[in-house]
């Protein structure tokens, strides 16, 4: 039975529509950080607003990049996304293929306990943590808000990789033994290439977790601060344009990552669907 002309064509108008508002949502607010941070004094408070952008000035932002321990902080906080996202696949996409492909006694709880993690506040073991890392040498470090980060980064990359595993079929992983191949070699041969855009999602999520995060970073760094760290003390008395200078650079390493890795995450729903 074929739908009505006219509901195919108000469907695709409401699909369209709501693309159009999940974009204005997201590109908006970054579109008017920008010019906050190019228009210089005069554009941070010129009311109402030019949609195109006029008078351009790059010298908020280069003044803001020549400021003293901000290169620093950049690369702490690249340092520290790294670490993040590798040890959120090493130890997240095991946990999620064994939830994934086996049966086990407490399962259920298993997983419930996995997320419940995330609400622990952090802040309750603020004091802990900072005596725990001077003990063994990880205080003021980017390896020490690495793990950190890798913390709570975790719970959420062994759930998401539980379900894109789960949208592999488990025929094609039990084709390949038959065909001779070992469970190592079904997993790397044909689980694997499948469930990689999933996999890169769930990088990009653990990546913008330890990109944000500035409680932690703030509490356990003095000296080798992240951009978020450092951005908070070093800007609560700048200027209102530098301060949006330093908004836009702690948004566009994580828009530049996300954009390199886009057609992966569109891949991911061909998986989801199936």
């Amino acid at each position: 039975m074929t739908q009505p002309a006219s509901f195919a064509s108000a469907r695709k108008v409401l699909l369209w529509s709501g693309i159009s508002a999940v974009c204005a949502w997201v590109l908006v607010p970054i579109y008017l950080v920008a010019l906050g941070a190019f228009g210089g004094r005069s554009g941070v408070y010129r009311w109402p607003k030019n949609i195109l952008p006029t008078d351009i000035s790059f010298e908020p932002f280069i003044l803001f990049l020549k400021t003293q321990g901000v290169a620093t902080a950049f690369l702490n906080s690249l340092g520290a996304a790294v670490i993040t996202v590798v040890l959120s696949l090493l130890l997240g996409a095991p946990a999620g293929y064994a939830l994934a492909r086996y049966t086990f006694v407490g399962k259920d709880s298993y997983r419930l306990f996995v997320l419940l993690t995330r609400a622990f506040p952090l802040a309750i073991l603020a004091l802990p943590l900072t005596v725990t890392f001077i003990r063994v040498g990880l205080y003021d470090t980017v390896l020490g808000v690495g793990l950190v980060h890798t913390v709570l980064a975790l719970p959420f990359a062994a759930l998401v990789t539980q379900g894109v595993f789960l949208g592999v079929p488990r025929k094609l992983e039990e084709a390949a033994w038959v065909f001779g191949c070992s469970r190592v070699q079904a997993f790397f041969r044909v689980v694997a290439p499948l469930a990689l855009p999933g996999v890169v999602a769930t990088a990009v999520f653990a990546f913008v977790i330890s990109w944000n995060e500035v409680f932690a970073a703030s509490v356990l760094t003095v000296n080798n601060r992240t951009l978020t760290a450092y951005l908070l003390t070093v800007l609560s008395e700048s200027p209102l344009h530098y301060r949006f200078a330093g908004g836009l650079m702690l948004i566009l390493p994580s828009v530049v990552f996300i954009f390199a890795v886009r057609r992966y995450l569109f891949a991911i729903w061909g998986i989801s669907s199936k």
